[in-house]
C-alpha cells in the first residue's frame, strides 16, 4: 500500500513537472512560422541533404518542359548575352576573374547569382564584371566606361545619393588628417555626435562600434548581462548579421542554442513572450515589414513565381506596439536593428515611421557618412557595463577601430547634412512619393504585358514575378544588358537613393520594360498551360530526390 503511493505520488510528481514543460514547448513549436524558415534546426539538416548537381546544356534551356523552338530562343537570347557581355565588359570580367581566385567573397557572389543547377553554365558563358570606377548623381561607371543606373543603394548604405557621402568622407578626413590614426583619444566632434545621436534615437546613451554585426552582437549582450536571462528571440526571415545567435539554418556552421526564431506578426509569438522567464530581449528588423517571415529575397533561391511581398503599415505599426506592451510588461529588451532602414524611411528611423520607441536601436551603414559604423543606442541602465556593488562582474566590449577619428568625423558630417533644408525637402511626403513611384512603375511593367511587378518600402523595392517561371533569375542579366546595376543578389532587392529625380525613374523604368519585353520575346517565360508555382516545386523536389539517391 504505501509502495503503491510513493509510486503514484512519484508518477503524479513527474506528471505536475513534466506538464507545464511539454506545454511551454508546445506554445514555442505553434508559434515558429510553418516554413523551413521557422523552423532552423530542420531548415540546416535538409540543406545538407540536397545534391549537389548541374543541368546540361539540353536541359539547361527546357527544364520546364518547354518545346524546341522554345529551347532555341532561349538559346540564342543567352549566347547573345554572352557575346555582348564580353564585347562591353573585357577589362571588368578579366579583372573579376583576376581577384576570384584570391578573393573567396567573388567566389560565393558568382557561384549564388542563380539556382545552384544553373549556375555553372551560367559562370562558364554569361561572365560579368564586379569592378567599378567611378559614380556620380545616381549612376556608376564601370571599368570599361559603360554607364548604369546604381539600383544597388551600396547595400543600404547610399541613401542620399553617392555625392552626399563623397562631401561627408571629404569633409571627415580633412578634419581628421591632424590627428591621423590615434585612437583611443576622440575628436571633439565626438561629443556633439553623441547628443544628436540622443535626440534622434529618443534614448540615453550610445556606443561606437566597426560594423552594424558588431552593434547588434553588442546590444544583445548588454540585454543578457542586465536582464540575467540568456534566450533572445528572432523573427522568421530577419537579418541581423551573420554571427551564430541570430543566423539560424544554412549559412552558419555551428547552430544557436539560446535563439528562439518565432512567427512575425503572430499572437502565438506574443503568447511565448508572456509566459517564458528565459528571454533576454526581441530582435526586430523593420525591413521585414516588406516581406514578413521571409527571408532576405535573393534570385539565387528563385526556383518558382513565389516569391510575395507588400506593407500594410498600419498593420505592422499595430504589431509593434503589441509587442512593446508585451516586452515592457514581462521586463524584455526590445531592439530595433536599423543598420539598413535607420534614417531612410523617417528621420528619427523606422522608430519615428511606425511610431514606437524601443529600449535599444543599432545604426550603421549610412551613418558614417560613407565610412564603415556600427552604433547602440539605449536607455542608461541597459548602456551600463558595470555593477556599483559588483565591481568584478563587468560586460566588457572595446574594438580597436571603434570611434576612429576620420569615421566620427564623417559621422558629424553626415549629422550636419540630416538637419539641412535640402534633406528636410527629401523626407517631405517620402512615403508618398515612393508609394506613386512604384504604382507608376507597376503600371508601365502592365502596360508592357510583361510578368513583372514590384513591391516597396518607401525606396526599398523587390521584384515579383506573376506567372510560373523556372527562369525568372534570368531577368538580373537582362537588366545589366540595358544598363541596370543590381547588387549580387539580383532582382531581390532594389534599393534607391533618394536623390532620384522623376526623370531619373523615368529612365529606369524604360530600361526596365525594355529589357523585361526582351527576355519575353526570347522565350524564358514561356510556360504550359497547366504550369503552376506547387507543380514546379513538386517536380524539383523529385528531381533532387533522384540526384540524392541515384
Amino acid at each position: 500500500m504505501d509502495d503503491g503511493f510513493a509510486l503514484t505520488a512519484a508518477a503524479l510528481g513527474l506528471l505536475a513537472w513534466g506538464l507545464p514543460k511539454a506545454h511551454r514547448r508546445l506554445q514555442l513549436s505553434r508559434a515558429k512560422h510553418r516554413s523551413l524558415a521557422g523552423h532552423a534546426r530542420i531548415a540546416k539538416r535538409i540543406a545538407a541533404l540536397i545534391p549537389g548537381y548541374a543541368y546540361d546544356e539540353a536541359r539547361f534551356f527546357a527544364v520546364d518542359g518547354a518545346p524546341e523552338h522554345v529551347a532555341a530562343r532561349r538559346r540564342a537570347g543567352f549566347f547573345r548575352l554572352a557575346v555582348q557581355f564580353a564585347e562591353r565588359f573585357p577589362k571588368g570580367i578579366a579583372l573579376t576573374a583576376q581577384a576570384r581566385e584570391g578573393l573567396s567573397d567573388l567566389q560565393f557572389t558568382g557561384r549564388y547569382r542563380v539556382p545552384f543547377q544553373f549556375s555553372p553554365l551560367v559562370r562558364e558563358h554569361l561572365k560579368t564584371s564586379s569592378f567599378v570606377a567611378r559614380a556620380s548623381g545616381v549612376t556608376l561607371e564601370d571599368v570599361d566606361g559603360n554607364l548604369f543606373h546604381d539600383l544597388t543603394g551600396s547595400y543600404g548604405v547610399n541613401v542620399f545619393g553617392v555625392d552626399f557621402y563623397k562631401a561627408c568622407m571629404d569633409e571627415g578626413f580633412a578634419a581628421a588628417r591632424a590627428l591621423g590614426p590615434i585612437l583611443g583619444s576622440y575628436l571633439p566632434c565626438v561629443a556633439r555626435n553623441v547628443e544628436r545621436l540622443k535626440a534622434l534615437s529618443g534614448l540615453d546613451e550610445v556606443s561606437f562600434h566597426m560594423s552594424g554585426t558588431e552593434a547588434v552582437m553588442q546590444a544583445v549582450r548588454l540585454a543578457r548581462y542586465h536582464t540575467g536571462r540568456r534566450h533572445l528571440v528572432r523573427f522568421s526571415g530577419a537579418y541581423h548579421g551573420w554571427w551564430e545567435d541570430v543566423q539560424p539554418g544554412p549559412g552558419n556552421p555551428v547552430p544557436p542554442r539560446e535563439t528562439y526564431t518565432l512567427k512575425d506578426m503572430d499572437e502565438r509569438a506574443l503568447a511565448v513572450l508572456r509566459t517564458r522567464r528565459d528571454i533576454a530581449c526581441v530582435l526586430v528588423n523593420p525591413l521585414q515589414a516588406l516581406h514578413p517571415n521571409a527571408s532576405a529575397p535573393g534570385d539565387s533561391s528563385l526556383v518558382d513565381s513565389s516569391r510575395r511581398a507588400g506593407v500594410d503599415r498600419a498593420a505592422y505599426a499595430d504589431w509593434l506596439k503589441r509587442l512593446r506592451a508585451v516586452c515592457s510588461e514581462r521586463g524584455i529588451v526590445l531592439i530595433f536593428d536599423e543598420i539598413f532602414v535607420g534614417f531612410r524611411l523617417a528621420k528619427g528611423g523606422a522608430q519615428e515611421y511606425f511610431g514606437v520607441q524601443a529600449d535599444m536601436v543599432t545604426y550603421g551603414k549610412t551613418l558614417g557618412g560613407g565610412l564603415p559604423v556600427g552604433v547602440v543606442c539605449g536607455r542608461a541602465a541597459l548602456m551600463k557595463r558595470f555593477r556599483d556593488e559588483r565591481p568584478a562582474d563587468i560586460c566588457f566590449a572595446r574594438g580597436t577601430f571603434n570611434a576612429h577619428p576620420a569615421v566620427m568625423a564623417s559621422m558629424s558630417a553626415f549629422l550636419d547634412r540630416l538637419e539641412s533644408p535640402e534633406v528636410a525637402a527629401l523626407y517631405d511626403g517620402l512615403d508618398e512619393r515612393w508609394n506613386a513611384r512604384a504604382a507608376r512603375f507597376n503600371a508601365a511593367l502592365e502596360a508592357a504585358g510583361v510578368p513583372v511587378r514590384v513591391a516597396n518600402l518607401s525606396s526599398i523595392w523587390t521584384v515579383l514575378y506573376t506567372e510560373p517561371s523556372r527562369y525568372n533569375w534570368m531577368l538580373q542579366f537582362y537588366l545589366r544588358a540595358h544598363g541596370l546595376a543590381l547588387s549580387w543578389v539580383g532582382s531581390g532587392r532594389i534599393v534607391f537613393s533618394l536623390n532620384y529625380t522623376e526623370a531619373d525613374l523615368d529612365a529606369v523604368i524604360a530600361r526596365f520594360v525594355a529589357a523585361a519585353r526582351e527576355m519575353q520575346a526570347d522565350g524564358w517565360w514561356w510556360r504550359d498551360a497547366g504550369a503552376s508555382n506547387k507543380a514546379i516545386r513538386r517536380s524539383l523536389l523529385k528531381e533532387m530526390l533522384r540526384r540524392r539517391f541515384a
